[in-house]
This record gives structure tokens, C-alpha cells and sequence, in this order.
């Protein structure tokens, strides 16, 4: 597996746990379809989470959210369609949430989530 790959993995394992640590319920992690990939989705109480993980290991071409531009929005919305279809859920509040994962060699791993991100 390449490093970047590893890299991914990581923070996706970490954000999960991050979630998890804060009550939300992991449903689904990497589910994929026509439309693409949903890195998790997940509950808080009544509401379905879909968040898309970014994982840098430095922030010197940016932090890790700004990678979530209008067209992977875009995306992510039409896989959560799909998710939805796949899983027979008729209706439910969807929220679209950014976890930024930061793992520089040497130093605490830093976790931003940022709530209703788009």
C-alpha cells in the first residue's frame, strides 16, 4: 500500500474513533458507488452524519478541509442519495461534516471537525 494510502487509512481509523468517542454511531465507512465514496456515515441521535475525512501530514499546501471544494460536495451528495436508496431510508435531517485529520511525524495527531462543513 502506498504511503499516501496509509496515510488515509489512518486518519479514517481515527477519525472513526474520534466520532465514536463522542457518541455517534458509525454506520458505514468507505461505502462506494456509481457516484463515488462516502469515507463514514454515521448517527447523533435522530440525524444521519456524513463526513468526508481529509488526512494531511503537514499543513504546508494548505489544511486538510480546503480539499473540499464545491465539486466533491457535489459528489458526496449524490453518493449519500444513493446510500440512502441502497439502505431503504425514506427520510431523515442529513448533515454534511468535514473531519481534517493532521499527523505530523513527531507530534499529536490533531482532529478538527467541522459541523455542517457544506
Amino acid at each position: 500500500m502506498a504511503t499516501k494510502d496509509v496515510l488515509g487509512r489512518r486518519g479514517e481509523d481515527l477519525a472513526a474513533r474520534y466520532l465514536e468517542q463522542r457518541g455517534f454511531l458509525v454506520l458505514s465507512r468507505n461505502w462506494r458507488c456509481r457516484h463515488g465514496e462516502l469515507d463514514l456515515v454515521a448517527t447523533e441521535n435522530a440525524r444521519l452524519v456524513v463526513c468526508e475525512v481529509k488526512t494531511r501530514s503537514g499543513t504546508g499546501f494548505g489544511e486538510p478541509a480546503e480539499a473540499v471544494d464545491r465539486r466533491k460536495a457535489t459528489r458526496i451528495r449524490r453518493a449519500t442519495q444513493s446510500w440512502l436508496a441502497a439502505h431503504q431510508v425514506r427520510w431523515c435531517e442529513i448533515r454534511f461534516d468535514v473531519l481534517a485529520v493532521v499527523a505530523e511525524p513527531g507530534r499529536p495527531v490533531a482532529v478538527r471537525h467541522y459541523e455542517a462543513a457544506f
